[in-house]
C-alpha cells in the first residue's frame, strides 16, 4: 500500500510547493525579503516538527552523532545552499531562467543515485528527464527571451539545481540508516536555521509577525503548507521511490506554478507554456511507467 501511495506522496510536494507564490506574493507585500522568506520556512518547520515529535513520539528526536552528517547535507548543503544560489540567480537574471536552471536537479539526482545507490539508468528515465527540462523551458517563458546570460548566472542556476538536488541524495542515506521522516524533517531544518542566522533580518521578520494577528495566521499557515507538509510528503515519498523518479514527479512545481499565476495574477498562458506543462506531466507519467 506504501509504495502505491509514495508517488502521489511526491506529487503533493510538488503540488505544495508550486502553490507557494501566493504566499511569497503576500509576504513580499508586507516587506520580507526573499531570504527572510527562507529563514521564516525553516524556524516555522522546527517549531511545528518538535512540538509534534515531543506529544506524539519523543524517541524520534534521538539521533547518532555519527549520522549529524546526513542532517547537515540536507539542512546547509541542501536547503541554504539552494535558496542562496536560487535567490541570487533570480536577482541577477530572471524567475524564468532560474528556475529552468534548478531544473537541472533531476539530472544531478540521476546521475549521483546511479553512482551511490546503483539504482538504473532506464531509457523511460532519460526520456521523462530530456521531457522535463524542455517542459520547463517553455513553461517559464525562457525559450522566446533572447537577452544575455551571464557565466555567473547559469553557475548560480545550476547550483541551486545541484542543492536542490542533495536533499533527495543526503535524504536517502538517513532513511537507509533507519530515521523517520520526521526526524529528518527537525535536523534538515535546525540546520538550516543555523546556516541562515547571518543572513536573514530577524528584526524585520518579528516587526511584520508581531504587526498583527493576521500576519501571524499567515506566516503559521505559510510555514505548514509551503514546507513542514510537503518536505515531509516527500521524505516519505522517497523512501518506496527511487531517487531519481522522484526528483521528476517534483517537477509538477513549475507547472501548479504557472496555473496558479493565470488563475490569479491573470498572467497569460501561452501555447508553447501549454506544451511544455503536457511535457511535464508526459514526464511524471513515464518516470511510473515500469519498464519491461
Amino acid at each position: 500500500m506504501k509504495e502505491k501511495i509514495a508517488p502521489f506522496l511526491i506529487l503533493l510536494a510538488g503540488v505544495l510547493w508550486g502553490s507557494m507564490g501566493i504566499f511569497v506574493h503576500t509576504l513580499n507585500k508586507l516587506g520580507i525579503a526573499a531570504i527572510n522568506i527562507v529563514a521564516i520556512r525553516s524556524v516555522i518547520t522546527v517549531i511545528f516538527t518538535a512540538i509534534l515529535l515531543v506529544l506524539l513520539k519523543p524517541e524520534l528526536l534521538k539521533v547518532k552523532i555519527r549520522d549529524l552528517w546526513c542532517f547537515l547535507g540536507t539542512g546547509l548543503l541542501s536547503i541554504v545552499f539552494f535558496n542562496y544560489c536560487y535567490f541570487s540567480a533570480i536577482e541577477i537574471s530572471s524567475m524564468a531562467v532560474a528556475a529552468v536552471l534548478l531544473y537541472s536537479a533531476p539530472a544531478f539526482v540521476m546521475v549521483f543515485s546511479w553512482f551511490l545507490f546503483k539504482e538504473k539508468l532506464t531509457v523511460n528515465k532519460w526520456i521523462s528527464l530530456i521531457f522535463v527540462i524542455v517542459g520547463c523551458i517553455l513553461v517559464t517563458g525562457i525559450a522566446g527571451d533572447h537577452g544575455a546570460l551571464s557565466i555567473k548566472a547559469v553557475f548560480l542556476g545550476l547550483g541551486a539545481g545541484l542543492g536542490y538536488a542533495l536533499y533527495s541524495i543526503f535524504g536517502r542515506f538517513a532513511l537507509e540508516k533507519g530515521y523517520h521522516s520526521l526526524t529528518i524533517l527537525l535536523y534538515t531544518f535546525l540546520f538550516a536555521t543555523v546556516g541562515i542566522l547571518p543572513l536573514a533580518d530577524f528584526p524585520k521578520i518579528y516587526s511584520v509577525v508581531t504587526g498583527s494577528w493576521g500576519n501571524c495566521v499567515l506566516i503559521l499557515v505559510f510555514g505548514l503548507f509551503s514546507t513542514l507538509i510537503p518536505y515531509f510528503s516527500y521524505t516519505a515519498g522517497l523512501s518506496c521511490v527511487e531517487n531519481g523518479k522522484a526528483s521528476v514527479i517534483a517537477a509538477i512545481e513549475p507547472v501548479v506554478a504557472a496555473l496558479l499565476g493565470t488563475a490569479l495574477y491573470k498572467e497569460s498562458l501561452t501555447f508553447w507554456n501549454v506544451t511544455g506543462m503536457i511535457l511535464v506531466l508526459l514526464s511524471i507519467v513515464l518516470a511510473n511507467k515500469k519498464t519491461k
